[in-house]
């Protein structure tokens, strides 16, 4: 794709360099431009940066690339590619939490590219002025207020209601007016450079089509007024609202080159509220309700508890023959769960790097397995220290089945590359056996769309090497 473009643009770009006449005029009749002039359509599609931005470089440009051919359930019927066909009046430049929402319009279908320069802070407002989250807080609301109104020893067990409830909705609102980004069909949104960021945000793909994010960081989608759910998980919990990327009933995207955190605020540094983790975040790339056709590739999970959560619900059987995504090339650090963890879907796990730090001591499991889920794991390599065993890397709730081949597993000292082969599915079915259902290896489907497929240790040192933001090739 990038020789394709390359190839176009030095041809164009020759036109440029057209020896002067004898009369010391450049060009000719039919160009019309002398040596010094830039063609207005160059000047459109890479317009002159604001003091203090790189400008486009039109040679390493990569908002026109589209999904290559069989990369992933994402090319499937027509493939992915975004806001390609974008006309000059619909390719923008963004600076700031306005213009990108000026760009984004509302999440209208309009073909458009969204180029990210810079750090884009989505808690601002409409002056570019930092917002915290005293800021949205409303009615009333206090962190204080409503931890005395909700206390189990004298609430009891019963959903939140009242004034203090009241508050905290109507200030998550005003908090979500600024922060929750939708995201429409026929997008491209690109980072320029190495250090495009997107922070607070979380871009919302609700029933959108044909869309493709590259090359941007997202970080940090903070929940500023967690609710408390008493009945969750026996305990109780602390439920928050923001993905970094969520995706409803959205289809043909393809997401590559990400890095997704919670960068700035990490949960585990968060109090402890009701004997629960006061969490600020969600998941990082959610993929529910129905969506279809996904394809994430070469991108970066880290410092994160739920990464990704495929297929919402046991009982959404409309999921069923959708959710089909490809993950492949990814690296997952210092994830405790859902990485990913799926329903219904068939998702194609091939050539991902996991890594389970040394001092980990809230780690879950990897890959989750759930009702109806059809997963296809191949050549995965992952690091984890001593006390993690390899069947911890399998958790299943109602699943059946796993297919899995050419996994290594070692620890994280080893060099990269290194572990030793493990057959996931037949060490989980030994260790669980008794206490959950077995798993078969027969998940009812082959891939077919997927680029070469590395041995495990030659993607493990691709991976470290070369996923995330600011790592394209």
């Amino acid at each position: 794709m990038r020789l394709r473009h390359i190839g176009a643009l030095t041809a164009m770009l020759g036109l440029l360099c057209v020896p002067a006449h004898a009369n010391g005029s450049a060009g000719s009749a039919a160009t019309g431009l002398r040596s010094t002039e830039t063609p207005s359509w160059l000047v459109a599609q890479f317009p002159a940066p604001l003091k203090g931005a790189a400008a486009p470089d039109p040679l390493n440009d990569i908002s026109r690339d589209t999904l290559a051919p069989n990369d992933g359930w994402a090319a499937a019927d027509g493939g992915a590619t975004g806001g390609s066909t974008a006309d000059d009046a619909h390719v923008f430049t963004v600076r700031d939490r306005g213009e990108l929402v000026r760009a984004l319009d509302g999440g209208s279908a309009t073909p458009k590219i969204i180029r990210i320069a810079g750090t884009v802070d989505a808690n601002t407002d409409d002056d570019g002025d930092r917002l915290d989250c005293a800021d949205y807080a409303t009615d009333g609301y206090g962190i204080g207020r409503y931890l005395a109104a909700y206390d189990p020893r004298t609430w009891g067990s019963a959903k939140p209601s009242g004034p203090q409830e009241e508050a905290r909705q109507a200030s998550a609102a005003r908090q979500a007016e600024r922060i929750e980004l939708a995201v429409g069909s026929n997008t491209t949104i690109v980072g320029l450079g190495d250090n495009a960021v997107l922070k607070g945000a979380s871009l919302q793909l609700k029933g959108a089509d044909n869309v493709i994010v590259r090359n941007l960081e997202l970080r940090d989608a903070y929940d500023c007024f967690p609710v408390w759910q008493p009945n969750t998980g026996g305990l109780g919990d602390w439920k928050t609202a923001y993905d970094n990327i969520w995706l409803r009933g959205a289809t043909h995207v393809w997401i590559d080159h990400v890095t997704l955190s919670d960068k700035g605020h990490p949960d585990h540094v968060e109090p402890t509220y009701f004997g629960r983790n006061y969490l600020r975040h969600d998941g990082l790339l959610d993929i529910t309700n129905a969506s279809d056709l996904v394809t994430v590739s070469w991108s970066r999970f880290a410092d994160h508890d739920k990464a990704m959560l495929i297929g919402n619900g046991d009982t959404a059987t409309g999921d069923r023959g959708r959710l089909r995504v490809t993950l492949h090339h990814n690296e997952f650090e210092s994830v405790v769960q859902r990485a990913p963890r799926v329903r219904f879907g068939q998702v194609h796990l091939y050539n991902n790097r996991y890594v389970v730090p040394a001092d980990a001591h809230d780690y879950r499991y990897s890959i989750g397995v759930s009702t109806e889920s059809a997963i296809h794991a191949e050549n995965n390599a992952f690091h984890t220290p001593g006390h993690i065993e390899v069947a911890d890397l399998v958790k299943s709730w109602n699943g059946t089945a796993l297919h899995q081949s050419g996994t290594v597993w070692g620890s994280p000292r080893t060099e990269s590359g290194g572990g030793y082969p493990v057959d996931l599915l037949a060490i989980y079915n030994a260790y669980n056996s008794g206490s959950e259902r077995d798993l078969t290896a027969d998940v009812g489907w082959t891939p077919t769309l997927h680029t070469k497929i590395d041995s495990a240790g030659t993607a493990d040192r691709a991976v470290a090497r070369g996923a995330g933001a600011g790592r394209l090739p």
